[in-house]
């Protein structure tokens, strides 16, 4: 949910732009000028390591997920360019999902095969290095691909308040956001139908934020807060560093948003 993900981004390309600057000078310099240069680059080099650390650590679906993964009787999951499409026996409505920071999509795939087999077609989007920010049209792109007469776009945590932007910048592409664990920062259109969840054991959300995040909420928001949840119980990819810990499974917590989430859509 924090913004720090977006500036890590920006600091890997800034590195690679520097060395594409810096390695010519290095050839013409002498002296104190090419020390500086050096030094420089070193800075550079260890923002670049330290930023591969940081995206190469993240969190793997869980074996349940990539079971759901599997196609059925019910719900067909085809892998799609953009990730997974559910298709299940629905056919007015879609959804598409915007993963959390560092966390597998594929963890999404029990949550998103309830939905679908409920009637609401399902896009589970693959986002380059598990980062939202890195594709946030992915949704319009889908939109543009695929006939529906209802769109919504939902996603948990930093992955909800990218979709929460992009929404806000395209007011007529979507007709409802789902935000798990998530709030948005820029105003929303007002005829949208937004829906909140988060656990009640939550301890990774940014309450202070999530309760500035209520005056940019359209009128007849809903909002559902599932008792015994907490902030990776959308998902099934383990615990969550600073996470509360959860009172109910992770497989109750997703039965009651994919409940909430259809009757949105009823």
């Amino acid at each position: 949910m924090k913004h720090y993900l977006l500036c890590l981004a920006a600091l890997l390309l800034c590195t690679a732009l520097g060395a594409a600057i810096v390695f010519p000078l290095l050839r013409k310099k002498r002296g104190l000028g090419k020390k500086l240069l050096l030094s420089a680059l070193l800075g550079l080099a260890l923002a670049a390591i330290g930023g591969g650390v940081f995206l190469s650590v993240y969190y793997h679906a869980a074996p349940e997920a990539s079971a759901a993964l599997l196609s059925d009787d019910t719900v067909t999951v085809e892998t799609i360019g953009k990730g997974y499409f559910f298709d299940g026996p629905g056919t007015d409505a879609a959804l598409v999902f915007y993963p959390g920071a560092k966390v597998e999509s594929a963890a999404y795939a029990p949550l998103l095969r309830r939905l679908s087999a409920g009637g609401l077609d399902c896009f589970l989007v693959r986002m380059p290095l598990r980062l939202a920010v890195l594709d946030m049209e992915a949704a319009g792109e889908l939109r543009q691909q695929y006939a529906y007469e209802t769109w919504l776009l939902a996603g948990h945590s930093m992955g909800g308040a990218v979709a929460a932007n992009y929404v806000g910048e395209q007011p007529d592409a979507f007709d409802g956001l789902v935000l798990l664990a998530a709030y948005p920062t820029h105003p929303l259109p007002e005829d949208l139908r937004l829906l909140s969840i988060y656990g009640s054991e939550d301890g990774c959300l940014d309450w202070e934020n999530y309760e500035a995040g209520r005056a940019l909420w359209t009128d007849g928001a809903a909002e559902l807060v599932i008792d015994g949840g907490n902030h990776a119980g959308f998902g099934c990819y383990g615990p969550q560093k600073g996470d509360g810990e959860a009172l109910i499974p992770a497989a109750e917590q997703q039965e009651r948003t994919a409940e909430a989430i259809l009757a949105l859509v009823k």
